[in-house]
Order: structure tokens, then sequence, then C-alpha cells
């Protein structure tokens, strides 16, 4: 069984990063401009999140992209304690919410403030990651415990 090089003068292994396909390249082109939108069908006007090729309540294959508030409530979270890779060794622990969004989805997102409960008021963001940006979530200023 091989094990990863703990050499300390190797230079950390870069974050991999997500390659986007025609489907999800408008939710990573917004997300570099700092905008959270997310997918909303043409038919019915079902939100949905992540972006799908149909929709999961009329099966229409329509559909647009909508701003979003990024907003929501703490639905769940967990502490990662464990490098699944080099890249977010210096990282652990770190903390992965699941927000309930106020447009009726849920997202999952890196979590920035201290103490955590379940329906926590949230509101989200994007922080630069290379060449993408990566989904955080904050209490709201009115709930600020970081």
């Amino acid at each position: 069984m091989s094990e990863l090089a703990t050499d300390s003068t190797s230079p950390t292994p870069a974050k991999p990063q997500p390659v986007p396909s025609a489907l999800t390249q408008p939710y990573w082109d917004a997300a570099r401009r700092g905008q959270l939108v997310l997918q909303q069908c043409s038919a019915c006007a079902t939100i949905r999140h992540y972006p799908r090729l149909l929709c999961a309540h009329c099966h229409s294959a329509d559909a647009h992209w909508t701003p979003a508030s990024g907003r929501g409530h703490i639905h769940s979270w967990t502490v990662c304690h464990h490098v699944f890779h080099p890249g977010f060794a210096a990282d652990v622990p770190y903390v992965l919410v699941t927000v309930d969004l106020q447009e009726g989805v849920r997202a999952l997102g890196r979590w920035r403030g201290n103490k955590l409960a379940i329906g926590l008021p949230v509101r989200g963001c994007f922080e630069a990651m290379g060449d993408v940006a990566q989904l955080v979530f904050s209490p709201e200023p009115s709930q600020d415990n970081s």
C-alpha cells in the first residue's frame, strides 16, 4: 500500500478544481462574478439545484438561470477531519453546511463562522478558489457569531 509523501519541502498539491460542463458553465460564470444563480424550469417555474438536464417536476428540458438571494437556514452540517485530497491538508478540520435556501432548494458550502445551529439564518457568497469560486456561508449579520 502506498502512502502520501510527507516531506515538508514538497510543495502542497493544488486543490482539485471543478471542471465546468455545458450544463454547469452558467453557474460557474456567475460564481466568478460573485452571484449565485439557480436553474429554473421554463415550463413550470420549478427551481432546481444542482443543475440538471430535466425538470424533476414536469420533465421539461427547457430551463433558464435566475439570480438567487443566497439567504437561507442551516439544515445540517459536517465537520471534515479526514484529508480526502492532499490539497486540503492545511484546511482540516473544516465545516461544510447544507443550507435550505429561500428559493426552496438546498445548497452545500463551506462555513465561515463559529457557532452552528440547525435553523440558523445564513447568507452565502463566493470566495475565489483558483480559477473558480466556491460557495461559502456565514451567519446573517443580525445573527453574527463569528
